[in-house]
């Protein structure tokens, strides 16, 4: 029987959406206030509280947050700020997009995150931060990079897209940059639909909202019914990135199940560690001690022997057993608009290579788990 007939796809990612996140956005569009104000607060206070932070933003998307990143931490023509490639392009595109030059550095081979010496080899007289991005939901090297910040007077920006709800050494991804980025798009540990928060310092926060709504002194919602509408001034030249109400409203509800959310993603990985490790040529994550794993990622590693290579692999779960994976990334120095860098990152290009994103999500039932680890003992038969 072909099971492509008979068996639903089962995709790389579903969001899970109850009737919490339903009631908040029917309260929201009841209130008659849809743009950026008391839900958005809401969502900022609650992630800035977890986090112990200073201050928090929400905004239309991670680019955003990016992009405001940098602005407010001055990033001008002229200006490098260390990334990895093995990375989505939104981080090195905002770089640009503030006037600076990305310079990509090595990652752990073990772990894929910035390799803290590789990072300090990239700095130069011109460096001005450092990106660091928590692969697959690993915090990277919290310690090691905040001291290689302030050794080199150096801000540090936590890419925290991927880890949401993560720890390394008792400490919580996101919470010792100077700022950290958080995603809620679509397919990520929670979700807004799209959206963004930007979290960290209270200078830098403030300059990140100052800028983010339009450069204006106050927010409509702080002057709603206590000032003339026009009593307003505009400080700085800014931009539209406010995240919505109605977007603000399902991030609530997600923020709320993070944990849950969390837990069951770490069920799966775990059926996965036991199931999958006999074999051969596939390598599962290496999760290092002393770490609490956010598990947005199950990213394996397949070695190209007897024809099965990682897009073989991903061909046949998707068109033979009917489930979806995903690549964790194309390195971005790889990628038109950057390869006049001539980067060197050999270590980089081998993980991209051979990388492929099993499904794991909470959503997935016990038979979808095991569906997807049939499939591969099918395909290593």
């Amino acid at each position: 029987m072909n099971p492509a007939v008979t068996v639903p796809f089962l995709p790389w990612n579903r969001p899970s959406l109850g009737q919490e996140e339903e009631a908040e956005v029917l309260d929201t569009l009841r209130s008659g206030w849809l743009t950026h104000g008391p839900k958005a607060t809401r969502f900022e206070e609650a992630v800035r509280d977890a986090l112990g932070v200073d201050d928090a933003f929400a905004v239309s998307s991670c680019t955003a947050a990016l992009h405001l990143a940098f602005l407010a931490a001055g990033i001008r023509p002229g200006d490098e700020v260390i990334t990895p490639s093995l990375t989505f392009c939104a981080a090195p595109n905002a770089v640009v997009q503030s006037g600076g030059t990305p310079v990509f550095a090595e990652v752990d081979p073990d772990t894929y995150n910035l390799d803290p010496a590789a990072a300090e080899a990239a700095i130069g007289h011109r460096t001005r931060a450092i990106v660091v991005m928590h692969y697959a939901g690993q915090p990277c090297d919290l310690a090691a990079f905040r001291k290689l910040a302030d050794d080199h007077g150096l801000l540090l920006i936590e890419d925290s897209a991927h880890a949401l709800h993560a720890w390394r050494d008792g400490t919580r991804a996101g919470s010792i940059g100077d700022l950290a980025v958080f995603s809620f798009y679509a397919n990520k540990a929670m979700t807004t639909g799209e959206g963004g928060m930007i979290a960290g310092r209270a200078d830098l926060v403030q300059a990140a909202r100052l800028l983010g709504r339009h450069g204006i002194d106050s927010s409509v919602w702080q002057r709603h019914g206590k000032q003339r509408t026009a009593d307003y001034e505009v400080t700085v030249p800014g931009l539209k990135y406010t995240m919505p109400d109605i977007t603000a409203a399902v991030g609530v509800q997600q923020w709320r199940k993070l944990p849950d959310f969390t837990a069951r993603r770490a069920q799966i990985a775990a059926a996965y560690d036991r199931s999958l490790a006999d074999l051969p040529g596939l390598r599962l994550p290496t999760v290092l001690d002393g770490v609490r794993h956010g598990r947005f990622l199950y990213p394996v590693l397949i070695d190209p022997v007897r024809g099965r290579s990682r897009d073989t692999v991903a061909d046949v779960l998707r068109e033979v057993h009917r489930i979806g994976t995903s690549v964790h990334f194309q390195p971005v120095h790889r990628l038109a608009a950057y390869r006049h860098t001539g980067c060197h990152l050999p270590v980089t290009d081998q993980i991209a290579a051979r990388q492929l994103s099993l499904p794991c999500y909470p959503a997935m039932t016990a038979t979808d788990v095991q569906r997807v680890i049939d499939a591969l003992h099918t395909i290593w038969s």
